[in-house]
């Protein structure tokens, strides 16, 4: 394996590897974790990666491997900031394990798929397959799976749900006869290896006690039914294309276009209740020239800042520590309307409604957006989202595109007079196809974005923020 240490990877093959399956819930997340986990513990540095649009799955990659996970997703980032993110992410780590999403060919559409990122990387795919009630059939499967794109790398196979060492055996002979790739795992049905879920996959692994000591139970039960020597030659048998360069421009956006002079300070909601936040977002506030504080929205108050940003979650199962801390809910709802610069996403904008009925009860939340929000069991909205800019406001300039996402099982109430700056071409939004909330310097939208693809957005933060400052500091002059 290579090591650590300042390297060239534009000239240089990185070692990595993607699980995939044949559909959901075949347990491709409980490998990658396992794998993460018992590679690291062997002394490697394993730089993790999520396909697609998710919060949760990185959270518990991120604990397993000790790095923060990224997601890749070429809807969202354009195709060589996405090769660029994958080359600057692992340029530090021993391996590349990317956690793929869905079934390997399943996706928006042909260039959406994780056979796609496979493809585009150059990636080794392990594709763990689910062997419940099945055994010399899993050769025509994994077959097709083979030739159905020849071009995207099946290198190795991982059995789940194994009956038994008979059905074992039938399995395993059935693949190395027929499709001439070998199995390098076969996993029995054990309680040990799930992990809590809900309505939107695993729960974050912030709101878990155990996460650390979870994914380390994971790891060892996997160890001892994984061939993790063959899986690493596996790893360094990757064929990673040479990443393209950005265009000069690009380059600057992505870094940061101009000098911030003093920093200013955006708090960031993260606790158990708020914690959907992607890497690149911080990190991009941070280039922009920010500092981030970290606020506890069950329990702490809102320092001096001079913006405010709520991302995603679960607030759902917190309503009643949120509704009780009172004084971070009036410190939000004085500071809104004192122009803070104040910018939420699905959650966040939920947080800041009258209120949040849930289970036949409802709970005051901050009130600064004069709508109540309803929670059902049914996804109000799920999936890719794209918007076009209609409405002035002191974020995005009217007309721009916004590729982002939604999940969320929650709807507003009494909306009709909310000022909108999204029209929705892609996707759901708040009602009517619009979106984007607009209330002086605030936006809430159940739009999420990814810095990455939107480079704009925290220039636009940073600078809103700065300018409310400086207005600040002249009053108290």
């Amino acid at each position: 394996m290579a090591t650590s240490g300042q390297v060239d990877h534009r000239q240089q093959r990185l070692c990595s590897l993607l699980i995939s399956s044949p559909q959901g819930h075949s347990g491709k997340t409980t490998v990658t974790l396992g794998l993460c986990n018992a590679l690291k513990r062997r002394g490697l540095s394993i730089q993790p990666f999520k396909k697609g649009p998710d919060y949760i799955d990185p959270s518990w990659l991120t604990v397993a491997s000790g790095r923060s996970c990224r997601n890749l997703d070429l809807f969202l980032i354009p195709r060589d900031r996405l090769i660029q993110t994958f080359y600057e992410a692992s340029g530090q780590a021993d391996l590349a394990i990317v956690e793929g999403a869905m079934g390997l060919y399943d996706g928006l559409d042909s260039h959406g798929t994780t056979a796609e990122i496979a493809r585009l990387l150059g990636i080794p795919i392990l594709l763990v397959v689910n062997a419940s009630r099945m055994t010399t059939s899993i050769a025509a499967m994994v077959t097709g799976y083979q030739q159905f794109q020849k071009d995207v790398p099946i290198a190795g196979i991982i059995l789940n749900y194994v009956a038994g060492s008979r059905h074992e055996k039938k399995l395993r002979d059935a693949v190395e006869q027929y499709c001439r790739i070998p199995v390098l795992g076969s996993l029995p049905r054990d309680q040990d290896l799930q992990i809590t879920e809900r309505h939107l996959g695993l729960i974050p692994s912030l709101e878990s006690g155990e996460a650390e000591s979870l994914v380390e139970r994971i790891g060892l039960k996997l160890e001892s039914h994984f061939d993790l020597d063959e899986i690493l030659k596996i790893a360094q048998s990757c064929k990673t294309p040479h990443p393209l360069p950005l265009p000069s421009g690009d380059r600057d956006r992505v870094r940061g276009s101009s000098d911030k002079g003093a920093r200013v300070r955006i708090g960031v909601l993260r606790d158990r209740a708020f914690n959907f936040y992607y890497p690149e977002n911080l990190e991009a506030l941070t280039r922009e020239g920010a500092e981030l504080l970290f606020i506890n929205s069950l329990t702490d108050r809102l320092p001096e800042v001079d913006g405010l940003y709520i991302g995603g979650g679960f607030p759902e199962f917190f309503l009643e520590e949120l509704e009780g801390n009172v004084e971070l809910r009036r410190d939000i709802a004085h500071a809104v309307e004192k122009s803070l610069p104040v910018y939420a996403e699905c959650a966040g904008l939920m947080y800041l409604c009258r209120s949040i009925s849930w289970q036949g009860k409802s709970y005051k939340m901050v009130g600064i957006i004069p709508s109540e929000i309803l929670l059902s069991k049914k996804p109000e909205g799920h999936g890719y989202v794209e918007a076009e800019v209609t409405t002035e406001n002191p974020w995005f300039p009217v007309g721009q595109i916004i590729r982002g996402h939604e999940f969320h099982h929650s709807s507003l109430l009494d909306s009709e007079d909310l000022h909108l700056a999204y029209r929705i071409k892609k996707g759901q939004g708040i009602k009517g196809k619009k979106d984007g909330i607009i209330y002086k310097n605030l936006f809430a939208s159940y739009v999420h974005l990814h810095a990455s693809g939107i480079p704009e957005w925290a220039r636009s933060f940073v600078t809103l923020a700065s300018q409310e400052s400086k207005k600040t500091a002249n009053l108290n002059r």
